[in-house]
């Protein structure tokens, strides 16, 4: 599709849309229906599982299946960004990725249990690669598609957009996992399937919304040959200028730290509040759900929040939020009379929060690049922080625990890294036309 220009209300929608498409993966998959699933069908012989030889706890090989592939996403980003940004092929990267993720999805239709354990894994790891690889061209499109004024109004609405479309998908995906009878099923197995089916699908499909609309090679390149040589140079160069852009340095080191917090929060807080406090899967499911739609307003109002008062400013409120409530979960008591009523109100203040931490970072890191052709290579150091930070974040919540022997202390020791994510992002100095 051609003919749309830069800021065109239609090619913005296009773009935004992309999180529509693939935000039922965060939901479903990594957060609500396979997780529960993955434990149900691996939880025989004490939990132990079997996977090429070795022997696992199947909760710690489903982590470190999911660390695996952050690394890989964080090896292949910088490296496949600057070939993309050198030959102008950036939607094709993205492409490539959004249907590795969804195939990967839709594969996990076939894990049945212990014996199809590598069906499991292995379309587990490639679909977080799918998904995390093509977030990071689907990020960099943010300043071709908008202009600077416009741009946290822009992430915010992707956000929005992901954080609706997949509230809808969950709520149909429930509905079969909780009452199979309404759709005649029988196996007990087939609903949860059916759900990683219909992720890929949704996937997949809404996706070609985006890649109708989105433009291909902005910038007219026409690269010569030895483009996977004359890319890494690309990606050299890019490196070497965000060492002499302090701003921008500044907030990578602020993001990295609240990111070990955010989202190690995101994939783990759940363990905390089903083992430590004793909610429900139905509850914690409620939880999920109530996040999820207060997020679409978080992501609108903080948006709003930062066009008054600037994006530094408005991020140090939420990482500030962000650390209350953390630090509120450490103390609460599992045997409180109000602890159902203290969760649920909780859970309505991550949701604002949520979405608003999330697309603020996108937004603000966009504004702070330098004038280029390169915004693939250069988002690709901010998908490489928030992976270095998950990695990190779920090796000191495992290792806090062990050592421990408390995921109580795990929450307070990520809780702190809020703290810190703060204190980095007081020392930026005051930019954005003299609002921060």
């Amino acid at each position: 599709m051609k003919g749309l220009q830069k800021g065109d209300k239609k090619l913005i929608n296009a773009w935004a849309f992309y999180d529509w498409a693939n935000s039922v993966y965060s939901l479903v998959i990594s957060t609500a229906v396979f997780p529960i699933y993955y434990e149900t069908v691996t939880s025989g012989n004490d939990g132990i599982v079997h996977f090429f030889g070795t022997e696992f706890i199947n909760s710690t090989l489903l982590s470190y299946s999911l660390s695996f592939s952050f690394l890989v996403v964080a090896l292949l980003s910088p490296i496949l960004s600057g070939i993309a940004d050198y030959t102008g092929n950036k939607k094709r990267f993205m492409q490539f990725f959004c249907y590795l993720g969804s195939l990967s999805v839709m594969s996990l239709f076939f894990f049945k249990g212990q014996d199809t354990l590598w069906i499991g894994i292995l379309g587990t790891i490639l679909a977080s690669v799918g998904f995390w690889g093509s977030i990071v061209f689907y990020n960099s499109y943010l300043p071709e598609i908008a202009f600077p004024e416009q741009h946290d109004r822009v992430s915010a609405k992707g956000f929005m957009y992901g954080y609706f479309g997949s509230v809808i998908l969950l709520a149909f995906n429930l509905t079969m996992v909780m009452m199979p009878q309404w759709y005649g099923i029988t196996d007990s197995s087939l609903p949860a399937r059916i759900s990683f089916l219909s992720v890929g699908i949704w996937w997949i499909g809404f996706a070609q919304v985006t890649f109708y609309y989105l433009p291909n090679n902005v910038f007219h390149k026409k690269p010569e040959k030895d483009y996977i040589f004359k890319g890494l140079i690309a990606l050299k160069v890019v490196s070497k200028s965000i060492k002499k852009l302090t701003k921008l340095k500044q907030f990578l080191t602020a993001f990295f730290l609240y990111s070990i917090g955010v989202q190690t929060m995101i994939l783990l807080a759940g363990i905390f509040f089903k083992k430590e406090l004793g909610i429900s899967t139905s509850k914690l499911i409620i939880i999920i759900l109530l996040i999820n739609v207060i997020a679409i307003f978080g992501a609108y109002l903080f948006s709003r929040i930062s066009e008054k008062i600037g994006n530094i400013k408005t991020l140090k409120l939420t990482v500030a939020i962000w650390a209350f409530i953390w630090f509120t979960v450490y103390f609460l008591d599992a045997k409180s009379t109000y602890i159902d009523i203290q969760i649920y109100a909780l859970g309505g203040m991550i949701g604002m929060v949520l979405g608003a931490i999330q697309s603020l970072s996108r937004s603000t890191y966009s504004k702070l690049l330098p004038e280029t052709e390169d915004h693939a290579t250069y988002f690709s150091f901010f998908d490489v922080t928030e992976k270095i930070a998950i990695v990190l974040g779920t090796f000191i919540f495992g290792f806090v625990a062990s050592i421990t022997n408390s995921i109580r202390n795990s929450i307070f020791i990520l809780a702190i890294f809020f703290v810190l994510g703060y204190i980095a992002l007081s020392f930026m100095s005051k930019n954005e036309d003299g609002k921060d």
